[in-house]
């Protein structure tokens, strides 16, 4: 699987890194355990999705695009998966390619992903 990023995802990367230590780290463990792939059984490869993300829907473009809602950073003590931190990313599975477009710290609520972005980079 091939992995890239927009030039807005890596600035906002630096920007949490600075305040959260371990965000690289866990960031490729990320990579590695949930963004992979199953088998179905007819020698065709699925994208594997598992609980805690979910499609963003009503953006009227065909991309596939997902929002990660439980990712573990080791520097929220005692969070778990319920760090509070987003991913949103771009899924293209004729590529078996993974776009990262978004990451952000919810605050109190969950503020939803910059739809201009995403509406500005996929049709």
């Amino acid at each position: 699987m091939e992995y890239s990023q927009l030039d807005e995802f890596a600035k906002e990367f630096k920007r949490l890194l600075k305040k959260y230590r371990t965000l690289d780290e866990d960031f490729n463990l990320f990579k590695e355990r949930i963004l992979s792939y199953r088998e179905n059984g007819n020698g065709k490869f699925l994208f594997w999705r598992p609980p805690g993300i979910v499609r963003i829907s009503n953006l009227g473009i065909e991309t596939e695009l997902y929002k990660v809602k439980h990712f573990t950073c080791k520097a929220l003590k005692g969070k778990g998966s319920r760090s509070g931190i987003r991913i949103v990313y771009a899924y293209f599975p004729n590529q078996d390619k993974v776009e990262f477009v978004e990451i952000y710290y919810k605050e109190q609520d969950d503020t939803d992903c910059d739809r201009d972005r995403i509406k500005s980079y996929y049709k």
